[in-house]
Formats: C-alpha cells, structure tokens, sequence
C-alpha cells in the first residue's frame, strides 16, 4: 500500500474513531450528579444474572466481546514479537552465533530468594485468577502475574533453567487454545465466570511468557566477534 493510500485510510478511520467519541462524550451524564443510567443498570443486569459481583458483570456478562477483544490484541502482539525476533534471531545465528549466556555468577542469597520466591509468586497468580469474581482480581491480573512470576529465574540468574521451565512452542500452542476457548465460551454463552477467568488467565500468562522469553533470547544472543573467540 503507498504512503498516500495509507494516509487516506488512517484519515477515515481517524474521522470515525472521533465522531464516534465525540457522540459519546456529548450524551454522558454531568460529573457530580446522581444519574448514572449505565451504573444503574450495569447493577440491575448484575443482580439479574446472579454473578457474584458486578465488576465481574460487567467484564464477563455485559461486554464479553470487549473482553475477546482485549484477549486478540495482547495475541497479536505476542503473536508479533514472536515472528519478528525470531526471524532477527535467525539472522544473527547465520552470521556466527557463538553461545548463549548459562548461569550468571549471582549470590547464594539472590538464587536462594529467586527460588522460594517463584512457587509462592505462581501460587499468588492461581489465587487471583480463581477468585476473581469473589474479589479484586480475575484473568488478567493473575495471568500477568503468572507470566512474569516465571522469569524469576532468570532472576536468580539460572537462564538454562529458565529455557526448560518456559519452552516457548508449548505455550504458544496453549495461548491459542486458551483463546479459542474463551471465545467459545463467550459466543455460546455458556461460561460461568471462573471458567472465563481461567481461560483469561491462561491466555495473558502465556502470552507474557512469549513476550519476555522472545525479548530475552533475543537480548541474550552473543554473537562472535571477529577472530573467532568468543
């Protein structure tokens, strides 16, 4: 597509984008006052399905779809970092890739930590995903905490441990199924709310691991200087 092409295409999408918020805008209730209608019956709809609380209404209940699409984007993005840095990945193997780092001289006290750490840090992540619709919380909190619990490793400066704890086929299968799942159960209308918040929670936490295991061989990669030593 040329420049002029794109440009007329990100001008319409722009004008639409700003009507469609301006009408919004313009029919929200006055800051301060007692009439919420969407509040109102946000509550009223949550009453109704009998869902534990009326966050979780609202993210499961009322707009599901927005969820879905929340849960396309981070895959996407994921999806795109994955192909990216591993084609850069690739290139710089073709050029010599000597090693890849093993286990950082790190203190006993910082790998002692990093290990107990990372049970109790998943634990925490398991937790808020299955109590997401009895408190704050849910699918997306916990996934990220889940994602990012397991590169306490690295931490701990164990890399090779790290590759075997996350390997990154395993969790980019179980990302798209995670996902299709949560569609599923979003179009069928037929998820109760944990169910949704666990394969909410799937989804972002493998989708984390993908990002910063993808950011990390690709930080990690050492190449061979001229001369052949490494």
């Amino acid at each position: 597509m040329r420049a002029r092409a794109r440009t007329l295409l990100f001008a319409a999408g722009a004008a639409g984008a700003a009507a469609l918020f301006t009408a919004g805008a313009l029919d929200l209730p006055h800051f301060g006052g007692a009439v919420h209608p969407y509040g109102d019956r946000a509550v009223h709809q949550a009453l109704r399905e009998s869902t534990t609380n009326t966050i979780s209404s609202v993210n499961f209940d009322q707009r599901a779809f927005d969820t879905i699409g929340e849960e396309l984007i981070l895959m996407a993005s994921a999806i795109g970092a994955v192909v990216l840095l591993r084609v850069v990945g690739k290139e710089a193997e073709d050029q010599g890739a000597a090693h890849r780092h093993g286990p950082a001289e790190v203190s006993d006290a910082l790998r002692i930590v990093g290990y107990l750490l990372l049970p109790v840090t998943l634990l925490i992540g398991v937790y808020i995903i299955a109590h997401g619709a009895q408190s704050p919380g849910g699918g997306f909190q916990g996934g990220v905490i889940l994602g990012t619990a397991v590169h306490l490793l690295y931490l701990a400066g164990d890399y090779p441990a790290l590759q075997r704890l996350r390997p990154i086929p395993v969790f980019e299968s179980t990302e798209a199924l995670a996902a299709g799942v949560f569609v599923a159960m979003a179009l069928a209308a037929a998820g109760a709310v944990p169910a949704l918040n666990g394969a909410v929670g799937v989804e972002v936490g493998c989708a984390l691991v993908l990002l910063i295991g993808k950011f990390f061989e690709q930080a990690l990669l050492v190449r061979e200087p001229p001369g052949g030593t490494s």
